[in-house]
């Protein structure tokens, strides 16, 4: 993700083929008896597609590599795959893998095996992305046009990564062209989005500047008629992606990137006098230097910024209400890759999180009077780690990659611990911390292990081992994940996060790697686990800390995924299947029992199919299926003083119907020449107008080559399938004769959804 590669072999004569798609191969022979520099600059070319072959870049990475649970995806594989309302989605397409489960539709959240939302670390440029959800998870913040590559790892986690248990989606932003300027984007019905990237000095630096923004809220409001609600209302999203880079020697690299996005959803009802808003988004920023001490030798230095904020308000009859919570970090790292010998790859660096917490605060004021909350309240840590790990070979079959991570955190002052009498909950006093003075502190070794035993070049087996601390957690009440959710980091309450991780699996290669094929089994213990107490509300402990509403449990989760894939040739995709249990106990929730998570799914499976028609028509189609989520019902009613009581059975024991649904979509893309011919036409006509000779004109063929677009349909969930975002209970009849009926229904979000996407490139 840096740029830097560095290949070591034994002394000899080598024959070195360099090749990228859209781009013409490089071919040299040299000498290796010294080390030797060599840049290499790929000239693009025209691709002719033959009707009946497709092809790719061959790969044995699958079985050759240490990796255990890693997927790395093309861009170019994802925009093939159908949108919602015509936007690429990264994280509805990582959910398509086995072992990473969908939250369902309206949700950007995923679970990878057994692990809740808060254990992915999500990475921008290095910048972690605390909120990854559009539109209250319709879409993701990722902007596809201004992503380079997608890398995910779901079990194996090298030592580099911390600060999570579950997962790390890791997505790097594009560089921009340092040869040309070149634009790119795309109109839909919903939302528009350009980006534009080329030269600041060339082959020096170069820029990249990606945007996008939806406008439901202006259709809906061209739509309304006035004086409605719904000509005061809207819901939009914007974002915006940057990024420069600047080459200062063959040596030396700076990179500066950015990202910020928000959401905004308004109504107001002036009649009523009321008016109610939310606004919640990400930024970061990032600025790299890249140096090269030797060949052997590599360095990234990073200073990093994110933030998440989350704002609600309301506002009726004078009287205004606000509730807030957010998360802002300062981060700098240092990462070195070391490259000894051919047989090994080392890594080592550390980093440094500066945390500022702010936990769900509310305010409220009626006309000039404002109510006392007490203080904006702000918890600060610091959290660092220092790692080591080595790639390598120990013979020609045994492959091992071990780590070992150091992490530490610490929360400081100022801050008041509100003490509370167990057995009443009533606040006894209150212990103030000054500014700096150390409030808790937890650290701890976290190893990482992974082996691969070749059997032979088409099949392997491999097996990893890993132990992380997370000292962050998401606490939320809800089944599903919302904006309103609020990070806490530990405290005197809130211990850190641990999780062990097993897993084991064999992978073969089929027919020179056309067919890529795995099975992994894992298993997965997590300790100090948190959840809001039964009754609990954000923001409703005035003059409290947010800990003292939690309750700690743990959890296990085990499966078994499956993976078939075919890379190459006209008909591509993959199938995947997941067969998972997780559980968690709580002793203070659903009487100590072991129930189900929430985001327990015990099977779970994706068909991925792409196929090349021609060069001017695609088709894909994606069916996905899951087992229904866990929730909490009630099981009877019976009344108390004339009063109707629910009772409610086990925690998460009943079922939702199973979700499942087919997306499809085609892309057709224009023939170039038709627009050559077109713009030739259009130059003609212009000279002769100005009686100016065309016989020997020249029209560069250019024109054709520097131009694409193309124009995607897609249709969401086919066959109308109704799947139940949430259900509820309503009450008929009347208790008092004899014919209250008591009757679950459903809400489902998505019928058919039909879309259609202009793309464009020049």
């Amino acid at each position: 993700m840096y740029g830097f590669y560095s290949v070591t072999v034994e002394k000899g004569t080598y024959h070195i083929i360099t090749s990228y798609v859209g781009y013409e191969n490089f071919e040299k022979e040299i000498v290796l008896d010294r080390d030797v520099r060599l840049n290499v600059d790929l000239k693009p070319t025209s691709i002719n597609v033959k009707e009946v072959e497709v092809t790719s870049e061959r790969s044995d990475k699958n079985v050759s590599s240490s990796n255990v649970g890693t997927v790395k995806l093309d861009m170019a594989e994802i925009k093939k795959i159908p949108a919602f309302m015509g936007e690429v989605d990264i994280l509805k397409t990582i959910q398509l893998l086995p072992g990473v489960k969908s939250a369902g539709d309206g949700n950007a959240g995923f679970y990878v095996r057994g692990g809740g939302p808060d254990q992915n670390l999500i990475l921008l440029d290095e910048a972690v992305v605390y909120n990854a959800s559009h539109l209250l998870g319709f879409f993701s913040v990722f902007n596809g046009d201004a992503i380079s590559s997608v890398n995910l790892i779901k079990g194996g986690m090298p030592a580099q990564y911390g600060g999570r248990l579950a997962s790390v989606l890791d997505i790097s932003m594009k560089e921009g062209n340092n040869k040309s300027f070149h634009a790119a984007g795309g109109l839909g019905l919903i939302s528009s989005r350009l980006t534009l990237e080329g030269p600041i000095k060339k082959d020096k630096a170069s820029f990249i500047i990606s945007a996008r923004r939806t406008y439901l809220d202006a259709l809906s409001q061209l739509a309304a008629k006035p004086g409605t609600t719904q000509k005061n209302s809207g819901v939009f999203f914007y974002d915006v992606n940057a990024k420069v880079n600047y080459r200062l020697s063959d040596k030396d690299r700076i990179f500066i990137s950015g990202y910020f996005g928000r959401d905004v959803m308004s109504f107001k009802d002036p009649d009523a006098g009321f008016k109610l808003g939310i606004n919640w988004g990400n930024s970061s920023g990032v600025v790299r230097w890249n140096h090269l001490f030797s060949p052997k030798l590599f360095m990234n230095v990073s200073g990093i910024f994110s933030d998440y904020k989350f704002t609600f308000g309301a506002e009726q009859g004078g009287f205004e209400f606000k509730l807030f919570s957010g998360i802002r970090d300062w981060n700098a790292k240092v990462d070195f890759g070391y490259y000894p010998t051919i047989r090994h790859q080392i890594k080592f660096g550390a980093n440094y999180i500066f945390h500022t917490f702010t936990p769900t605060s509310v305010s409220a004021k009626a006309g000039e009077t404002e109510f006392d909350f007490g203080a904006v309240k702000k918890d600060k840590a610091h959290e660092m780690a220092a790692y080591l790990s080595d790639d390598f070979d120990l013979t020609e079959k045994i492959k091992i990659h071990a780590g070992l991570r150091y992490s530490y955190f610490m929360q400081i002052g100022p801050f008041d611990r509100y003490q509370k009498d167990p057995r009443t909950g009533q606040t006894t006093g209150i212990r103030h911390y000054n500014s700096n003075e150390t409030v808790a502190d937890y650290g701890g070794l976290e190893p990482r292990f992974n082996v691969r035993f070749q059997l032979n070049s088409k099949s392997s087996i491999k097996a990893s081992y890993t132990y992380n601390l997370q000292y962050i957690h998401l606490a939320s009440l809800s089944s599903l994940t919302l904006p309103t959710d609020t990070w806490v980091p530990c405290s005197e309450l809130v211990r850190p996060q641990k999780g062990s991780q097993y897993s084991l699996g064999y992978f073969r290669n089929f027919k020179d790697n056309m067919f890529e094929t795995s099975v992994e089994v894992y298993y997965k213990q997590l300790e100090n686990q948190i959840e809001y107490k039964d009754g609990s509300l954000p923001g409703a402990g005035v003059n409290d800390n947010s800990d003292n509403q939690f309750v700690f449990g743990k959890g296990e989760a085990y499966g078994a995924e499956f993976f078939i894939k075919k890379r190459l040739g006209k008909f591509s995709g993959w199938v995947g299947y997941t067969l998972s249990y997780t559980k968690r106990t709580f002793p203070d929730l659903n009487l100590g029992k072991t129930y189900y998570a929430k985001y327990d799914r015990r099977h779970d499976a994706s068909i991925v199919l792409n196929y090349d028609l021609s060069k001017r028509w695609t088709f894909s189609a994606v069916w996905v299926y899951g087992t229904g989520n866990a929730i909490t019902i009630p099981v009877s009613y019976y009344f108390i003083d004339g009063g109707l009581v629910t009772e409610y059975g086990d925690k998460n024991d009943f079922r939702m119907p199973a979700y499942h649904r087919l997306d499809v979509s085609a892309t057709y893309t224009p023939n170039k020449e038709k627009h050559w011919e077109r713009k030739k036409a259009r130059v003609t006509k212009r000279y002769e107008r100005k009686g100016r000779d065309v016989a020997n004109i020249a029209f560069p063929r250019k024109w054709a080559k520097d131009y694409e677009s193309s124009w995607n349909l897609s249709v969401y969930n086919l066959y109308n399938r109704h799947n139940y975002y949430i259900i509820y209970f309503a009450n008929e009849g009347s208790a008092y004769d004899g014919t209250l009926k008591i009757k679950a229904k459903g809400v489902y979000l998505f019928p058919v959804v039909p879309s259609i996407t202009w793309n464009f490139k020049f």
